[in-house]
């Protein structure tokens, strides 16, 4: 128990030690020797939040070493933050838009005088972006500001109009803004215009403390009074001093404690656009009205604002509203589309929380095939499953063949995708809910989950097209998206290193079809006899994905062509290489197999064998991450669902 409370007091310790590294005091003076030795101290509010998001690191998204996202984006010049990058998923175009009015906003370009404005369906991440935002600020460096004053503001302010120029010669600095009311009367009152004297500490970013970080939660529309915003005069004082002393001011509102850092507006669109009007010039004058007859007072500060599709879109079709219009960039903030992304967020959701439970290898895929499906449009050139496997980057095969359809032109002609469907917050709910209902907490599969998901949309208040839309994703396509999968993961199960089966199978094909195509002879690797090509054996590999009579020869051709290319561009060669074959193959190893699967996992009574085959794989399972309780579940539905007599 002592060595544990000398840990926590070692601990304790070393964080207050660096806590008081960052503290700083000094005069005027001391700061201008700082500035000269770091211009880059007095950065504006926009660059600040820019180096916040750029420190940690940039690339461009074909460097990932995913080949899904080379596929994807082909030559889309997309960048990946990795300042975002753990925490928000398949909404890279999103975030990218955030850098690029950030970038355009910290060379005082016109955004530097606009609203960021995200727009997006609930459960999108807009508010999460906001947070991640708000503790970039937190975690980065305290600035320097005037001691005492209540917007924390440049000390730069303290130099005369008519010294500036000068000083921005001396200390290579553009200095922007002017004194607040209460620092201009400390200055004159207190410090008799020896501005060299005022002291100036170093202030961090806190959103709790309300430094640097405001927030505007919508206000009551029939008490929408402005001090929120921009703070108010303390009634109490006025016995004391005058109504027109800076010292009765309080300023406390959100674009006041905001100033040098950032000013989130939650569902912005809820208040008055009368409420509103302080943005405007607080974005394009960078100036907010004082409370009372105090005058305007400067503000700094990356102004950021989100709220949902029809609250916008109600808020724009009034044209009395153009002002602000004219000053927002509108960032859009759909659901991710990805599948493989949309896994990761529940990931993330799960570690976050206190769930513990297992989870079935499949579950939260199947969960987001269905949460994806909702969120896209149909399209005349594929259906919605082949859809969703096209926005993940994979190669669909139809009759032997891949297809060749353009995902940049389905994502152009469905601009609306991702602004509908499905929540994150949904699937929540129904991993909960299938926890909940199983025996003994014994955890989630695809299963279970499947039906939550049923019962949810069933007692959900949805339109009855969409509510008969999505029961049919989840009782039909899904279900048979799911027994696909069942019967490649047993299939896994059952055969010993399948990996080295299929590749072997696929070395095999590679040297027949390669003398069949070369009309040459085999050389059989073990003997080292010359053979005829065995076109039994290609037939029973082809006929798997429907190739038969002529078209064999094409394929056999394709193949060599396809995997000859990627020999040339020094890529490895494996059963992996060309989406047909794979599948052609991973289907003839399922088909070796299945008339045993079918015995073994249907037999109610089972002699010694089969009792012996079914323990192992149900040891397989097990091994490939499930537990004993959701193997048997994921056998028992194979059987009464897979192989029907």
């Amino acid at each position: 128990m002592v060595e544990v409370k000398r840990t926590f007091a070692e601990l304790i310790e070393k964080d207050r030690a660096e806590q008081g590294n960052t503290d700083w005091r000094g005069t005027f003076l001391d700061y201008l020797d700082k500035v000269k030795q770091d211009p880059s101290i007095t950065k504006l509010a926009h660059a600040r939040m820019y180096g916040v998001v750029m420190q940690k690191g940039v690339m461009d998204i074909t460097e990932c070493g995913d080949p899904k996202l080379t596929r994807l984006f082909n030559d889309e010049p997309l960048k990946v933050y990795n300042f975002f990058k753990d925490e928000f998923f398949g909404i890279e175009r999103s975030i990218a838009q955030i850098a690029r009015y950030l970038h355009s906003a910290a060379l005082h370009g016109e955004e530097s005088r606009q609203v960021l404005y995200l727009m997006g369906p609930v459960g999108a991440g807009k508010s999460s972006i906001m947070d991640k935002l708000q503790r970039g600020l937190e975690q980065s460096d305290p600035v320097y500001a005037i001691e005492g004053c209540p917007m924390a503001e440049e000390p730069l302010h303290l130099i005369p109009q008519h010294l500036r120029r000068e000083f921005e010669k001396m200390l290579d600095v553009h200095i922007e803004g002017e004194l607040c009311p209460v620092c201009r009367f400390r200055l004159r009152e207190d410090f008799k215009g020896r501005y060299e004297d005022v002291p100036v500490v170093k202030v961090p970013f806190s959103r709790h403390e309300r430094r640097g970080i405001g927030v505007v939660p919508p206000v009551d529309p029939n008490n929408q009074d402005t001090s929120v915003l921009i703070g108010s005069e303390d009634i109490s004082k006025l016995d004391t001093y005058s109504e027109g002393d800076p010292r009765v001011l309080d300023l406390n509102g959100a674009f006041n404690v905001g100033n040098r850092g950032l000013v989130e507006f939650i569902e912005v669109f809820k208040n008055e656009a009368e409420y509103l009007h302080t943005m405007i010039t607080a974005t394009q004058e960078k100036f907010i009205p004082a409370p009372g007859r105090h005058g305007t007072v400067y503000v700094d500060t990356v102004i950021a604002a989100h709220s949902n599709e029809a609250e916008w879109q109600k808020f724009r079709g009034d044209h009395t509203n153009e002002a602000i219009l004219d000053r927002i960039v509108v960032v859009k903030v759909p659901y991710n589309l990805r599948l493989h992304e949309e896994v990761k967020i529940y990931q993330k959701m799960l570690r976050q929380s206190d769930f513990r439970a297992h989870i079935a290898p499949h579950t939260l895929e199947i969960a987001s095939m269905f949460a994806i499906l909702s969120r896209l449009e149909p399209t005349a050139k594929c259906d919605l499953m082949t859809k969703l496997r096209l926005y993940e980057g994979e190669e669909v095969v139809e009759k032997g063949k891949t297809l060749k359809i353009n995902v940049r032109e389905l994502q152009e002609e469905a601009r609306r995708e991702g602004m509908f469907g499905i929540s994150t917050r949904f699937i929540m709910k129904a991993l909960d809910n299938a926890l909940t209902d199983s025996p003994d907490a014994e955890g989630i599969n695809p299963i279970n989950v499947r039906e939550a998901l049923i019962n949810m949309v069933k007692g959900a208040d949805l339109p009855d097209d969409t509510r008969k839309q999505y029961l049919e994703f989840l009782q039909d396509t899904l279900n048979k998206v799911y027994l696909e999968i069942l019967e490649k993961e047993i299939t896994k199960a059952f055969v010993y290193s399948f990996e080295e089966q299929a590749d072997a199978l696929f070395q095999n094909y590679l040297d027949h079809a390669e003398a069949y195509v070369n009309k040459t002879r085999v050389k059989d690797r073990n003997t080292g006899e010359e053979l005829q090509p065995d076109e039994g054996f290609l037939k029973s590999v082809e006929e798997q994905i429907a190739i038969i009579g002529s078209a064999a020869d094409g394929f056999r051709q394709e193949v060599m062509a396809y995997l000859w290319a990627s020999s040339r561009r020094g890529k490895k060669v494996s059963y992996h290489s060309y989406e047909p074959l794979k599948e052609a193959i991973e289907k003839k190893l399922m088909s070796s197999v299945r008339d045993m699967s079918r015995i073994i996992t249907k037999a109610r009574t089972r002699d010694e064998e089969q009792a012996k085959k079914y323990d192992d794989l149900v040891a397989a399972l097990i091994e490939r991450g499930y537990n004993e309780y959701s193997a048997d579940v994921i056998l028992k539905y194979a059987a009464n669902n897979l192989w029907k007599d």
